[in-house]
């Protein structure tokens, strides 16, 4: 999400109110002199080993774009775990992801220019022809905007903005005629009436066919939008217009960020995440750079860079010095809120902002960025993916990973302005965890839970279109791409618009004319790319200088920089009351409560931190009993690992998290619910049984099966057709009694994970799996036998048929059925006679221990690593130990006064980004 040649960071001057042409052909020279004089510093990886992680990237890209032409096209996506295309309406619906689904080749138009920057011509012109052919725009599909904005029109703008480059060139695309501008300009047309409000902001959704607010259209009766689905349309409908002269699509977007920059918390300078559409009334009133706000921020500072106008940069500037000010702890980027800026509105961050130290580096801030993106270096190297969202103490939050581009992003775009061959070591962890734990048969799978290595079957448009982008960007030299990636810049799904738009076709007025417009005083401001020199002050070694001090700040007890008190503690100061401390017998407690909210603003932003910190206790009492989820991998032939399930865990039997993981082949119980003795104990000695579940308890299953032998056993959902897609996870209860007899393994799975297993034993009679705390690393003598010049023969395929027949193997995470930054589906509550825990979905807040603060009151770093790791979330029925409010009853007057607080922290943390 940061502009192509990541030069700002480098070194060059551009004139203060520099005219348009100077702006982009200054932006130009400033890339090529970051080339120059970055990279002069000697790199030690070689010539050699840098082409070969570059073929590594295309041979994976291969993998993915040749599966899903194969398997999936022309829908708009792949299933990888099932190989086949996902089409909206025949799956079940997964919320508001699905809304990026138009029925429109998605991930074909998405990977156009992906094609040409990766040397793939002859691909690209047959890929052209297919989308001219194939794609249909006037489908009756309620989509996205800003999905549609950034992907499809994104993806038909880079794809005609290289045709052209090739045509031009003389070997290929010699036909072509403008046709993907004019399927461009369709499309443009038909998202149009979601701007057809009082404010300019669009409705969030468009039905392609009928518009908005016909009946048939299904859609127009929203009133929210998120900031950065209004504010990321800038660059694709001005390049819109500047490519057809059609001036309208431009004004649409410089009204929908005119209102917002109008809308502006004023003291602040910050924007919210949610906005009404009709009246511009904040509806979330947290602000941060992650889900939601990010690429509105991105966009602001593109839009100086490609159309040249000053009013964009002073907003970029004026939202920047307030982003580091309140939000920048660094190394850390933690949201606020928009009225109370140095009031911290959560105490975790989404993966989305790992795309800000890219912008940085477009900024010239070099430092910041450095630190940020080591910080996340480190949470990847101890989770192999950088999680949905994770905690200041760098546990896992949301455990999903979908295979986000941002921080490959990030890393390019500071190799570019550094030179710092570091970045090319991190480019090479991500290729290789991209192929140990995401490669599957028919693709890349996302990940379902970086914990235990469990996927889901999903393959998004976007890992085609910005991951291996990225990533082949990297390692390339200036001669291995067959155009200059100078002249463009990147639009935040990483597709290319040329630099040249910004003196064509300039009949919009640069400044703002719907609206009152305030000129700012920008004296403080940096109008130049800041020098090398003084960035890196004759030390070759400034980058590392940076990183050093950070490179175990994921492993300390107290992160640097996010515990703001901390400073008048030391000064002093006497430190705020914690919720953990409290105690109602204490009238000293209860007189600080009784100020809270009344002194001062002080003793007001105590009273909110004391309020938050009671939820998050509150949720954590209530994980206190539980156990998080457990792996059942498949490791026999032809699957060698690549199948990972997640399992429910038990409450007795065996702990996988405490001694060595389970592994053996699965054999089916006589009887199949094991509620008696087996009648067939030569086929489980020795083995993992599965049973089925129902007709008597976990623990009496468990003692049968051991008795027989058996060295684990699974048990499988008699529920036909349950699923983790839809069910949230739960845990295994005992029977009530001793359960210290039960020695082995005991792990559950839903009908459709269950399925699985029966339908690889129907298909391949000897199935061995391994039963653990979380997936293990595939064995690499078996990876050697099915290499992936192999992985469409014979064998293969048989795995693929298999796997069609068990449809999804969506596995859902302990704390949240689907992706939170996406979209949350509705669980279902399973029912049985015996004793469950039931998973419930997570209320996404944190727990105690990864409050705000990790200090204790002497001063000294609690040492979280004895602390409780994060755990699955369960139902409790009736548990009077669940409720705070029941232990604070004698202050419930002074509580009832801060209800709208509680709700807002509470929206906050329950709220779909």
């Amino acid at each position: 999400m940061s502009e192509a040649g990541g030069g700002r960071g480098c070194g060059c001057r551009v004139p203060q109110r520099a005219p348009w042409s100077l702006v982009a052909a200054t932006a130009s020279l400033c890339l090529v002199l970051a080339t120059s004089v970055c990279t002069a510093r000697a790199a030690p990886m070689s010539r050699e080993e840098k082409q070969k992680l570059g073929n590594q990237v295309l041979e994976m890209f291969d993998h993915a774009y040749g599966n899903y032409m194969e398997h999936a096209y022309p829908a708009d996506e792949l299933m990888p775990l099932t190989c086949r295309g996902r089409v909206r309406g025949q799956e079940p619906s997964r919320g508001d992801v699905d809304d990026a689904l138009g029925k429109f080749s998605l991930t074909l138009i998405d990977s156009l220019d992906t094609l040409v920057v990766l040397n793939k011509t002859k691909e690209f012109e047959d890929a052209v022809r297919k989308v001219l052919r194939d794609v249909n725009l006037d489908n009756d599909v309620v989509v996205s905007v800003f999905e549609t904005n950034i992907r499809v029109l994104g993806g038909l703008l880079g794809g005609h903005s290289l045709a052209i480059m090739l045509k031009e060139k003389g070997e290929y695309m010699q036909w072509y005629n403008d046709e993907l501008l004019q399927m461009a300009k369709q499309l443009g047309y038909r998202l149009l009436p979601a701007f057809n409000t009082t404010s300019g902001l669009p409705y969030p959704r468009i039905n392609l066919k009928f518009g908005i607010r016909k009946p048939e259209a299904r859609t127009g009766t929203e009133t929210d939008t998120c900031t950065a689905c209004a504010g990321t349309l800038i660059l694709e409908f001005a390049a819109l217009s500047r490519f057809t002269g059609a001036t309208i699509f431009e004004e649409y977007a410089r009204k929908a960020l005119d209102f917002l920059w109008e809308k502006r918390q004023r003291s602040s300078n910050l924007v919210g995440v949610t906005i009404n559409i009709h009246t511009g009334d904040w509806v979330r009133k947290d602000s941060g750079v992650g889900a939601g706000i990010d690429s509105y921020y991105e966009y602001l500072l593109k839009a100086y860079v490609l159309l040249g106008d000053d009013s964009f940069l002073e907003r970029f500037n004026t939202h920047y010095d307030a982003i580091m000010r309140y939000i920048s702890q660094p190394p850390l980027l933690l949201d606020v809120h928009i009225h109370k800026p140095m009031l911290n509105a959560r105490t975790w961050m989404d993966s989305l902002l790992a795309f800000f130290p890219g912008l940085q580096v477009l900024k010239g801030d070099i430092r910041p960025a450095i630190e940020t993106h080591e910080m996340l270096y480190q949470v990847i190297k101890k989770h192999n993916f950088l999680p949905e969202a994770f905690t200041t103490d760098f546990r896992v939050h949301w455990a999903q990973h979908p295979l986000r581009p941002e921080f490959a992003e990030s890393t390019y775009f500071l190799y570019k302005a550094t030179g710092d061959p570091y970045y090319l070591e991190v480019g090479k962890t991500l290729i290789e965890n991209l192929n140990k734990y995401a490669r599957v048969p028919c693709g890349f799978a996302a990940m379902k839970d970086v914990r235990t290595g469990s996927h889901e079957d999903r393959m998004d448009s976007f890992f085609l279109a910005e991951m291996f982008k990225y990533l082949y960007l990297l390692f390339a030299d200036k001669e291995d791409i067959i155009f200059d990636i100078e002249d463009y810049i990147f639009t935040t799904e990483a597709h290319l618009l040329p630099l040249w738009l910004s003196t064509t076709n300039r009949s919009v007025s640069k400044k703002n004319t719907t609206s009152e417009y305030t000129e700012l005083d920008d004296s403080n401001f940096d109008w130049t790319c800041p020098n090398t020199q003084i960035l890196f002050p004759n030390d070759p070694l400034y980058a590392q200088s940076i990183r050093e001090p950070l490179k175990n700040v994921v492993d300390k007890s107290c992160p640097r920089g996010i515990i703001r008190v901390e400073e008048s503690f030391r000064s002093g100061a006497k430190p705020p009351l914690r919720a953990r401390d409290f105690m109602a017998t204490n009238p000293e407690h209860l007189e600080i409560l009784k100020k809270m909210g009344a002194a001062s603003s002080i003793d007001a932003e105590d009273g909110l931190r004391f309020m938050q910190e009671m939820i998050e206790l509150s949720s954590q009492q209530q994980k206190e009993q539980q156990l998080p989820p457990r792996a059942v991998q498949i490791i026999s032939h032809p699957f060698f690992g690549r199948v990972v399930l997640t399992a429910g865990p038990a409450q007795f039997g065996l702990d996988l998290s405490k001694h060595k993981e389970t592994r053996g082949f699965v054999a089916s119980s006589k009887p199949y619910n094991g509620c008696s003795e087996l009648t067939n104990p030569e086929a489980v000695m020795g083995k993992i049984a599965l049973i089925q579940r129902g007709q008597c308890m976990f623990a009496e299953k468990a003692r049968n099966i051991q008795n027989a032998g058996a060295i684990g056993g699974i048990v499988i959902d008699d529920n036909e057709g349950s699923s983790s897609d839809t069910a949230p996870l739960f845990q295994m209860a005992g029977d009530g009694k001793d359960t210290d007899d039960i020695k082995i393994p005991m792990l559950f799975l839903f009908s459709k994970e269950g399925n699985i297993i029966l339908d690889a034993i129907r298909e391949h009679e000897e199935v061995e799996v391994l039963l653990s705390d979380k997936a293990r690393d595939r064995d690499p003598e078996m990876e050697s036998e099915d290499q992936p010049s192999s992985e469409n023969d014979s064998q293969s395929q048989s795995t693929e048929q298999m796997l069609s027949l068990s449809q999804t193997v969506d596995l859902v995470d302990q704390e949240t059925p689907g992706n939170p930054l996406d979209s949350q589906s509705e669980p279902s509550s399973p029912t049985d006679t015996e004793e469950t825990a039931g998973l419930a979905p997570s209320e996404q807040i944190p727990s105690s221990t990864e409050s705000l603060e990790t200090t204790s009151l002497d001063g000294e770093c609690t040492d979280l690593d004895n602390q409780p790791k994060e755990q699955s979330e369960t139902e409790e029925d009736s548990n009077p130990n669940v409720s705070w409010g029941k232990k604070v009853q004698p202050i419930d007057s002074i509580l009832a006064d801060w209800n709208e607080d509680i709700e807002a922290f509470e929206m906050m943390e329950k709220d779909e980004l």
